[in-house]
């Protein structure tokens, strides 16, 4: 991995797997080289299946909060962050700055106060209305 060759690198987990059985570290290191590969659905399933063996497991919890973020789901990632930075104590730097980036986009999703769209509210009848955007 630290080579970046992750294929190799995810032959030799699944080696590792096979020969040893799929512990919690194998699987997260599964997951990790097939979210490296952008193979984003693969290292989530590895990822679960590691946090369902060894929930405290810190490494499986970033890099499953990592998954989420990639796929824009930031109340999980949060969720994620948040645990693994507090079984960690809070001393890994990478773990707090991805903690910090899901919270604020996890602000950015929320609704604003500002309306930009124009809307306008037709009554169609006896207790119906229909929205319409207007240009």
């Amino acid at each position: 991995m630290a080579a970046g060759e992750y294929e190799l690198a995810l032959r030799a987990y699944f080696r590792a797997a096979a020969e040893q059985g799929a512990t919690a570290d194998t699987l997260s290191a599964i997951g990790a080289a097939n979210l490296r590969l952008g193979r984003l659905g693969q290292a989530e399933q590895a990822l679960r299946r590691a946090i369902d063996r060894e929930p405290e497991f810190v490494p499986a919890l970033n890099n499953l909060g990592v998954v989420m973020s990639e796929h824009q789901r930031w109340g999980e990632a949060r969720h994620l962050f948040q645990a693994a930075f507090a079984l960690d104590s809070g001393r890994s730097p990478e773990i707090r700055e991805n903690l910090r980036l899901a919270l604020a986009n996890l602000e950015n999703t929320r609704y604003s106060s500002e309306n930009d769209n124009n809307f306008a509210l037709v009554r169609r009848g006896e207790g119906r209305f229909l929205l319409l955007t207007t240009p």
